[in-house]
């Protein structure tokens, strides 16, 4: 008798003289421009006691969030991801007497007309200790370009079972089995634009001319799919 580890797995279903059984691999790959692109802000404070140092950090983040709201439906999102104020010791000298206080704010501003990002990046790096992160540029979770992929994938997949099919001299007659790669063992499918993001950090500096918008060209995103499919075809004359 044979312990449950021992129990033999199901063979793969190879078919059968009558139906022969073609397993193909469907890929695809897509170039495409994005369609939108992240930046960070970072707006920092320092002084020698913490209501100075929160009430410059209040000013500060207020004059960022304000001139980033007077790009209107350029800027597709914005939110505030964190907020922190912390004591500086001393490095010297008897018990724990602070030295002063560091705030920051993090913001993050999603944009879709990528003509007003080198700018309003430009006017936000400028401005007292900010710093600027990005651009990360990205597609939408819904973009058609994933579905493109697929579909791509799927008609890779079918043209090369039916070249296998050619090359024996017949024809395909049924598909059996469509399934993303690792949907049949619970490995995570992986189909999805690539993480690649070209990313420059500002941190502005004290001047009274206004600094040149920056000439921030898109970065174009990789989508991939994979798909495997079985395919039933007509007994071949070998």
């Amino acid at each position: 008798m044979t312990t449950a580890a021992e129990e033999p797995r199901p063979a793969t279903p190879y078919g059968t003289p009558e139906a022969p059984r073609i397993a193909v691999r469907g890929e695809a790959h897509l170039e495409v421009d994005p369609e939108i692109a992240r930046i960070g802000i970072i707006v920092m404070a320092r002084g020698t006691d913490r209501r100075s140092a929160l009430d410059d950090l209040t000013r500060r983040n207020a004059t960022a969030l304000d001139l980033i709201k007077t790009y209107g439906q350029a800027v597709e999102h914005l939110e505030t991801g964190a907020f922190s104020i912390s004591p500086e010791l001393t490095k010297h000298g008897r018990g724990e007497r602070i030295r002063a206080y560091h705030g920051r704010v993090h913001t993050t501003a999603e944009l879709t007309d990528f003509t007003a990002l080198g700018e309003l990046a430009t006017r936000l790096a400028d401005l007292d200790l900010t710093r600027v992160d990005g651009p990360f540029w990205a597609l939408r979770p819904n973009s058609p370009a994933y579905r493109q992929a697929r579909q791509q994938a799927v008609r890779e997949a079918v043209q090369r079972a039916r070249e296998y099919a050619e090359a024996l001299g017949t024809t395909l007659a049924a598909l059996v089995e469509l399934a993303d790669i690792g949907a049949e063992n619970g490995e995570r499918y992986a189909m999805a634009a690539s993480n690649r993001t070209r990313s420059a950090a500002f941190v502005a500096a004290a001047e009274d001319s206004t600094a040149a918008p920056l000439d921030l060209e898109p970065q174009r995103q990789h989508v991939y799919a994979h798909v495997n499919a079985r395919f039933t075809m007509a007994p071949p004359e070998l």
